[in-house]
């Protein structure tokens, strides 16, 4: 099966809207793929549903936080990862991500963000937008 690690903008995107986000989480709830987060990952996901702007989404789509976040925990693997990876330089933070794809071995990062997006590939993992994956994976 193929591992996924699911930037923060792909899991808030997946969670509001029904374009290529929305889709990717479909294939983890319905285990064609599997996701592999973090703490530090769930820690930013959680943050963000958090904040006024999101609280308002929230709010308008009729979703508790808490059951949204309990969902996305309970259909992910959480690792802990070990290695620290200093990579991403205009943007540190994105760091986790691919800390954490390493120690789950997967092989995509999903993300919208351009920091990550410009490194391309990490010792075998490649970060991809969310409609590169899709096609990607209509191909296997």
């Amino acid at each position: 099966m193929i591992k996924v690690t699911l930037d923060t903008n792909i899991l808030i995107s997946g969670t509001f809207w029904n374009g290529d986000s929305f889709k990717i989480m479909n294939l983890i709830d319905n285990k064609k793929i599997e996701s592999i987060l973090s703490k530090e990952i769930i820690k930013e996901y959680i943050m963000v549903m958090e904040s006024d702007e999101i609280a308002e989404k929230v709010e308008h789509k009729d979703l508790v936080v808490s059951k949204v976040i309990q969902k996305v925990m309970t259909n992910s693997k959480i690792v802990d990862p070990k290695r620290k990876i200093h990579l991403v330089i205009d943007d540190p933070d994105d760091d986790k991500f691919i800390e954490t794809a390493v120690e789950g071995r997967v092989d995509y990062i999903i993300s919208n963000d351009k920091h990550l997006l410009k490194i391309k590939e990490f010792e075998g993992i490649k970060i991809v937008k969310a409609d590169e994956f899709l096609n990607i994976f209509e191909q296997i």
